[in-house]
């Protein structure tokens, strides 16, 4: 048996393809199935089976599709009914995959009510076990997804999942879909794969036995959830078309919304006003599908010579599928700027009574903050506009950790009118730190 694991870094999750003596099984593949189905053909596989653990709600699934363009037998949890053909998983009722191949449905709620982990059998043996989103490694998939009406009881559903999962041999394989970087993991989740026996020892999560206490501890500080989630959940109940090209046109002009995908060094020099400024990085089609209104034509803009395939697949995985084109010229149009600085600059302007815009998440700000700044969440600066303390005709100092959300933040700022200087490079603990060596 071999497991070859798929990552998928900018949404934090894994898709995984178990072979065995010629047969195969795709577990949780995202809707980018080419890279999968390659896989299993350079292996001289046949895929036995699509397994999807739960209804996502973080990507758009491509297991219909893989099962489709297979013939592979599609499974879902029972409980999930979807509005598309499928095999039932049913708690502990095996699964024959053929050449000594068992899959065993294990009922797990708690991420979602009807989710589903598989545990893979050879020969009889216990060998694997694909957990999805329920028992993560250090960490466990976040209840709250569905609402905070039904969170608590979730919560305490996962409490007995976890236990029933933590039962199984301590040498067994565990292979979960969402991991580090994942806003469905319920704290901060670490490596990616792990075994039975190590989080019996090094999950925290495990060590609490009451389960009030437990989901007191899963919904003390929930992360915050993406705008696009609440689409994905019903996009993958009611069946997803198959991925739309990833080569686009070149436009003289934008169709709908602009969002510039050039490096922040070169937004910075000059933007076109109104678009949004987000740079291709690994989870350059999270940020956009969390702030451009869905549904919205978009058009991509680019650098000369810019590849822009995997912006267009970052954004089918998350189920948007208006990009319209691209523009790679924008002449004398780009007259929306903003400024970029380094620490020491940055620090100095700060000490010196320049007012600041801090763009992190509400966990990061309770684990440090700076006196002084004003603080909204990036997102909630689209949602709720630029926060009344902040003067306009003042210059704004804006970070983040690293600098991305703050760049992405001053685009916005400079097209209300604002004049942003954003900290690139470094973040707001560097910049503590920095004050702190002054005192």
């Amino acid at each position: 048996m071999d497991v070859i694991s798929f990552r998928t870094p900018g949404l934090g999750d894994q898709t995984y393809l178990l072979t065995h003596d010629g047969r195969g099984v795709l577990v949780d593949p995202q809707r980018d199935i080419g890279r999968f189905l390659d896989a299993a053909a350079e292996r001289d596989v046949e895929l036995r089976f699509v397994l999807e653990t739960h209804l996502h709600n973080d990507y758009v699934s491509g297991a219909e599709q893989a099962a489709l363009r297979t013939g592979a037998e599609l499974v879902l949890p029972a409980a999930a009914a979807p509005a598309y053909r499928h095999t039932p998983a049913f708690h502990l009722e095996d699964l024959d995959g053929g050449g000594g191949l068992t899959l065993r449905p294990v009922h797990t709620p708690g991420h979602t009510p009807e989710h589903t982990s598989y545990l893979v059998l050879i020969d009889g043996e216990p060998v694997a076990l694909f957990s999805g989103g329920s028992l993560l490694v250090a960490s466990a998939g976040r209840p709250d997804l569905l609402g905070p009406e039904r969170a608590r009881s979730l919560a305490r559903l996962q409490h007995r999942s976890l236990r029933r999962l933590a039962a199984l041999p301590p040498g067994l394989a565990l292979y979960p879909t969402h991991g580090e970087g994942s806003f469905c993991t319920a704290t901060g989740a670490g490596r990616l794969t792990s075994t039975i026996g190590t989080e019996l020892r090094d999950n925290p999560l495990l060590a609490v036995d009451d389960p009030e206490q437990f989901a007191d501890t899963l919904l003390a500080a929930a992360m915050p959830i993406p705008a696009f989630y609440r689409h994905l959940g019903p996009a993958n109940t009611l069946g997803v078309p198959p991925m739309p090209p990833v080569v686009v046109p070149d436009l003289d002009e934008p169709i709908g919304q602009a969002v510039d995908l050039r490096p922040r060094h070169v937004q910075a020099r000059g933007m076109l006003p109104g678009s949004y400024g987000i740079e291709l990085d690994d989870d350059f089609g999270s940020w956009t599908g969390w702030l451009v209104p869905r549904g919205e034509p978009i058009t991509l803009v680019a650098e000369p010579g810019q590849d822009v395939t995997e912006a267009v697949t970052q954004l089918a995985q998350i189920g948007v599928d208006t990009v319209q084109g691209v523009v790679r010229d924008l002449g004398e149009a780009a007259t929306q700027t903003y400024r970029l600085t380094d620490l020491p600059a940055f620090v100095e302007l700060f000490r010196t009574g320049a007012q600041l815009l801090d763009v992190r998440m509400p966990g990061e700000r309770e684990q440090l903050r700076l006196a002084g700044a004003v603080e909204r969440f990036l997102p909630d600066l689209f949602t709720q506009g630029v926060p009344a303390e902040l003067d306009p005709e003042r210059p704004v100092l804006v970070a983040c950790a690293s600098g991305r959300r703050a760049a992405i933040a001053a685009g916005l700022l400079a097209r209300e009118g604002y004049r942003p200087i954003v900290l690139t490079g470094a973040g707001v603990p560097d910049v503590a730190a920095a004050l702190d060596q002054r005192n």
